[in-house]
C-alpha cells in the first residue's frame, strides 16, 4: 500500500523538482553574471530550501544535531557517509553558514540544469575518478581554496554511495591531501541517517515518510594531530552513528 501511495507523489515531487531546478538555473545566471559570488551563494541557498520543500511532499522529514558544534571562521573538511543525493541537499542547506562546496563526480558538471551550473560556477570541484592525476589536483586546488576563504568542502570519502545504509571503508587519498593542504582547517565528521531510503525502491518512486537525520560530531584540528588518527577518528564518528 505504502508502494501504490508512493506513485502519484513521486510524479508530484519530479514535477516540483524539474521546474525548480530550471527556475533556479536562470536565478543562478543572473545572480553569478550581474552580481557576482554573494548574490550567486544566495540563490544556491535558496535553491537548496525549495529543494529540501519539495520533499516533504514526500512526506519526508529532517533532524539535525550538532549545529552549535561548527566552528566559524575557519576552513572545515566535512567528511560524510554516502547514502543517496538527498545527502547534498540537506549538508548544503543545513550547513549552509558555512558555504559548503562539493568534490564531484566530472560527470555532474554537464547537462544539469541548476547542479552542473553550481557545480562549475560555486567553488565546487569536478574529479574524474579515472584519472587519479586529475582527481588529486583537483582536491588540491580545494584545500587551497578553503584555506584562502575559510570556507568548507564536503567529501564523501567512501566514494561510491551505500544503497543499503551500511557504511563501505572510507579511503585516505582525499582526507590526506585536503589536510596537508588547508593546514590550518578543522574535520568535521558528519553522520547522514536514512537517506538511503529515498531510493530504496529505486528512482521511482521514490520511498515515502522517511526521517532524513543529519548528525554533525565534535570538530577536529587537523594541525593537533598526526593525519593516522585524525582519520581514524574521523572514519569512526561517521560509522559509529548509523542506524
Amino acid at each position: 500500500m505504502k508502494k501504490l501511495i508512493a506513485y502519484p507523489l513521486s510524479v508530484i515531487y519530479y514535477l516540483l523538482f524539474g521546474s525548480t531546478l530550471v527556475v533556479f538555473h536562470i536565478i543562478q545566471w543572473i545572480s553569478f553574471n550581474l552580481f557576482g559570488y554573494k548574490a550567486h551563494k544566495k540563490s544556491v541557498d535558496a535553491l537548496y530550501f525549495f529543494l529540501i520543500a519539495n520533499t516533504r511532499f514526500l512526506g519526508t522529514s529532517y533532524r539535525v544535531k550538532g549545529l552549535d558544534k561548527i566552528p566559524t571562521d575557519a576552513p572545515l573538511i566535512i567528511a560524510s557517509n554516502h547514502q543517496s543525493l538527498y545527502d547534498i541537499t540537506t549538508i548544503g542547506w543545513f550547513m549552509r553558514k558555512v558555504h559548503p562546496k562539493f568534490i564531484s563526480k566530472i560527470e555532474l558538471g554537464k547537462g544539469i540544469p541548476s547542479i552542473s551550473y553550481n557545480l562549475n560556477h560555486g567553488g565546487s570541484v569536478l574529479i574524474n575518478r579515472k584519472d587519479p592525476k586529475q582527481s588529486l589536483s583537483a582536491i588540491r586546488q580545494m584545500a587551497e581554496y578553503i584555506e584562502k576563504y575559510k570556507r568548507a568542502v564536503v567529501i564523501f570519502p567512501e566514494g561510491t554511495r551505500s544503497k543499503t545504509g551500511k557504511p563501505r571503508p572510507f579511503a585516505e587519498n582525499g582526507l590526506k591531501i585536503l589536510c596537508k593542504y588547508a593546514a590550518s582547517a578543522y574535520m568535521v565528521p558528519v553522520t547522514i541517517n536514512n537517506s538511503w531510503k529515498m531510493t530504496k525502491w529505486g528512482s521511482f518512486p521514490l520511498g515515502i515518510g522517511n526521517k532524513l537525520e543529519l548528525i554533525i560530531h565534535d570538530p577536529v584540528s587537523v594541525k593537533d594531530m598526526p593525519f593516522s588518527e585524525v582519520f581514524e577518528k574521523t572514519e569512526k564518528a561517521v560509522i559509529e552513528a548509523i542506524n
